[in-house]
């Protein structure tokens, strides 16, 4: 993947820019030895590494607004970072970058019951926002399988979503409003304690920006009551194709589960080695789960379970206690780390129309058998977001770059359905020399003209989104 080479002349400032940086930071919160910057060098695609210029590890907006001010006066690109989480190379740095971290900022601000909303520094990870509402019987909806560890600016840049999204939506749900800061350190309000405030919806372009508007500083979110109750069925079948088609069935009926999660053999076999969640030994396994009153949820359960049977489970398996049903997610929580246990791997992030799930599960095994290289696939099902996970061997000349190849025919596949390059992931770089297969060159230039607007200098977040030779071109312009 090429990186633009970096500036001599911004990296000679680097003395002058460290010192002014101390000037409004703590020294503590300036990194800039060669040593420790290799700590900020990638995000969760590690394939791709190149250690930044410097780091800053702000605590305020006040903070950052000063970073992005000295930044902005001195020509530098500043490259905004959660928790490093991104799978797409979100936050990957250039080599005269400065990495801009909100890690620290991760205070609860706000919180209102009554209005139903949270507002929290940037860096809260998003698990622990409901932690700080789940004793008044609230939750923060999102729920992304890094949720452990990924920060709400993060999720906000990529536009998150989670295993539960199919009911509750995805980050732009349920995003109610943003302080941000600009490339040249104003400070702006956008929305507020409301949903669908009124004139240009700015805070529908700021979501899922990643990174390239601004630096969002803290965020007011929607938090929903818990429901009564939910419980999961775990289905096993003896293909991909048909747990696809089982899935297609459900949406269609009318029925709206909270979730429908899809594993297939590969990764439930690495997963009942890692978990031990008791998982079935077929070629793919469905998780439906279904909330509500002990009634309403007895009642789904029977119309699904019923869709199910037409199409000859191997296994059907209703859970009967918070034990089992806590065992039933195990697995799928920790797939992607079961699956890291057993080879490298590029997890890919397409959407597809969900009646195309059986045409593109087969495809995607055909084309597994042309590259030679093995795929696991585990994705939210109910909205057609996938994440097939291709196994390569970092050590093998040429396996990355095959493996890239295979990833690039998957994603445009996806698009040839009816679907798109990225459903929470984000673009990054991974995806973003594949934008033209989505988006004609009008639309990208449309785009870009956004960018114009909110960061003239194109200083924030560099070689992300935009196929490289025209975002280049646009910030020497």
């Amino acid at each position: 993947m090429d990186m633009p080479s970096p500036n001599p002349a911004i990296l000679a400032k680097k003395p002058r820019l460290i010192e002014r940086l101390l000037q409004v930071l703590p020294a503590d919160a300036v990194i800039h030895l060669e040593s420790e910057t290799r700590a900020y060098e990638c995000d969760a695609l590690t394939a791709y590494r190149c250690p930044p210029m410097a780091a800053v590890l702000p605590s305020s907006t006040q903070e950052v607004s000063d970073v992005l001010r000295i930044c902005h006066d001195m020509g530098v690109p500043v490259v905004p970072r959660g928790s490093g989480t991104s799978l797409a190379g979100g936050a990957l740095p250039t080599a005269d970058s400065v990495i801009l971290g909100v890690a620290r900022m991760n205070a609860v601000l706000e919180t209102d019951y009554d209005n139903r909303f949270v507002r929290v520094q940037s860096g809260r990870t998003n698990l622990s926002v409901t932690g700080a509402v789940e004793e008044n019987d609230f939750f923060y909806a999102p729920d992304p399988s890094s949720q452990l560890a990924c920060a709400i600016a993060g999720n906000i840049a990529m536009n998150s979503g989670g295993a539960h999204c199919l009911k509750y939506g995805v980050t732009t749900n349920n995003l109610m409003g943003v302080t941000m800061v600009l490339m040249d350190g104003t400070v702006v309000e956008i929305g507020g304690a409301h949903l669908d405030s009124g004139g240009l919806d700015l805070l529908g372009v700021i979501c899922g920006s990643e990174g390239q508007l601004g630096v969002v500083t803290e965020a007011t979110l929607r938090i929903l009551r818990k429901p009564e109750g939910a419980r999961p069925v775990l289905m096993g079948f003896d293909s991909n194709e048909v747990a696809g088609e089982c899935v297609s069935d459900i949406i269609k009926a009318g029925v709206l589960p909270v979730a429908i999660e899809f594993m297939d053999r590969p990764c439930i076999r690495a997963t009942e080695a890692f978990a031990k969640a008791g998982y079935p030994d077929c070629e793919a396994l469905l998780i439906v789960e279904v909330e509500g009153s002990d009634a309403e949820i007895d009642e789904q359960l029977e119309r699904i379970v019923a869709i199910a049977r037409r199409h000859n489970p191997v296994e059907l398996r209703e859970s009967k206690s918070a034990d089992e049903s806590a065992r039933i997610w195990l697995g799928r929580k920790s797939a992607f780390g079961a699956m890291g246990q057993i080879n490298d791997y590029m997890c890919l992030d397409g959407t597809i129309p969900v009646s195309q799930l059986p045409f593109v599960l087969r495809r995607i095994g055909e084309m597994s058998k042309q590259y030679g290289l093995d795929v696991g696939n585990v994705f939210h099902a109910g909205d057609g977001n996938m994440h097939p996970l291709i196994l390569f061997d970092a050590n093998k000349p040429g396996d990355l770059e095959l493996c890239e190849a295979f990833g690039a025919d998957i994603l445009r596949l996806c698009v040839e359905v009816g679907g798109c390059l990225t459903g929470e992931h984000g673009v990054g770089i991974e995806k973003r020399d594949l934008m033209v297969d989505q988006f004609a060159p009008d639309d990208l230039d449309i785009q870009m003209a956004v960018k114009d607007v909110f960061d003239p200098q194109w200083l924030l977040n560099p070689a992300k989104v935009f196929p490289l030779q025209a975002s280049e071109a646009r910030r020497a312009a």
